[in-house]
């Protein structure tokens, strides 16, 4: 009776295209309780999907990747994990595909072979992994390069925002969409994963003040406001403003260096008269580092912190100047 109901369910959902769990208790002529558990069956076997939040969820025959299960490849187990561990992606239609699966997904979307593919990926991975010196990569040569004067002691980034021909690392997808969806439960997975890295960083430095970049774009949840107020890292709090101006203009809008040093300069204030020793500033993604270094030489002319002043986003651009738009 159990594949019978199950197999019911698919049939149905293959002729319609896609289907409510009320069309299904309806159909089935089931309780609701013998419906919800079949579909989390099949959920779990990755027979179907679903997209959508209640009460408006719709239920989707799982699609397969062709090239994965038409060869039927096993990968390399130290490959595999790589994967799991590394690969994320967010489809057109909002489904989010981890690991081997989406990795699968993704060669079949962009045409690629998947055994091959994921190799490459993986010494892809290497390449940029060995800028990753215990959970950070610095970015102080590229600010360095890219600014006469320089008034942080260190910036660091917990990973790059993209790498070459793979695109968004999984921490850039989980920081873009958790922005761009101002979905809660992602903006809360990505503070719980990121939090015991700032808080590590934090013990290093003997810091005792912390600083967030106040956003630019205006949402309706603000994801430096969420990381702000979820965060227990029990530091004091140095207070940056962004002014309001006649015209917004978004940092992610000025591809100019000289713009978007000028729009740190004028649109972030330091608001603060406190005294402390060291001080984290926090940022969600660094292109050019103009916000951090400019809100780092404010800090410094008002004479507020007496020791280093540390400069920490979740991604940050892998050239000397590049511009993430996107977040």
């Amino acid at each position: 009776m159990t594949t019978d109901t199950a197999d019911k369910i698919i049939d149905y959902i293959k002729t319609h295209g896609q289907a409510t769990a009320k069309e299904l208790i309806n159909y089935l002529d089931l309780s609701p309780q013998a419906v919800f558990r079949q579909l989390a069956r099949l959920l779990k076997k990755n027979q179907i999907s679903k997209i959508g939040k209640s009460p408006k969820v719709f239920y989707h025959v799982h699609e397969q990747n062709k090239q994965k299960s038409e060869s039927n490849v096993t990968l390399d187990f130290a490959v595999e994990k790589t994967i799991d561990q590394y690969f994320l992606v967010i489809t057109p239609a909002g489904e989010r595909k981890e690991g081997v699966d989406g990795f699968a997904y993704w060669c079949n979307k962009t045409g690629q072979p998947f055994e091959k593919t994921a190799k490459e990926y993986v010494e892809t991975l290497k390449k940029y992994g060995a800028f990753n010196k215990e959970g950070l990569i610095s970015g102080m040569d590229k600010l360095k390069s890219t600014f006469n004067r320089v008034d942080l002691d260190h910036l660091y980034y917990l990973d790059f925002y993209s790498i070459e021909r793979f695109g968004k690392t999984k921490l850039g997808t989980m920081l873009l969409y958790a922005k761009q969806s101002q979905n809660k439960i992602l903006i809360k997975e990505l503070i719980d994963d990121i939090e015991p890295r700032i808080r590590s960083l934090a013990k290093d430095y003997r810091i005792d003040a912390i600083g967030f970049i106040p956003p630019t774009v205006k949402r309706e949840v603000q994801f430096m406001k969420e990381l702000e107020r979820h965060s227990n890292l029990n530091l004091k709090k140095v207070n940056l403003v962004k002014v309001k101006t006649e015209i917004a203009i978004p940092q992610k809008t000025l591809n100019k260096l000289e713009d978007r040093i000028e729009n740190a300069q004028k649109t972030i204030v330091v608001d603060d008269k406190g005294q402390y020793q060291n001080i984290l500033l926090m940022d969600d993604a660094v292109g050019s580092g103009a916000t951090l270094n400019s809100t780092a030489k404010q800090i410094r002319e008002k004479g507020i912190c007496s020791g280093k002043i540390i400069g920490l986003a979740i991604t940050g651009s892998f050239k000397d100047f590049d511009v993430i738009s996107e977040v």
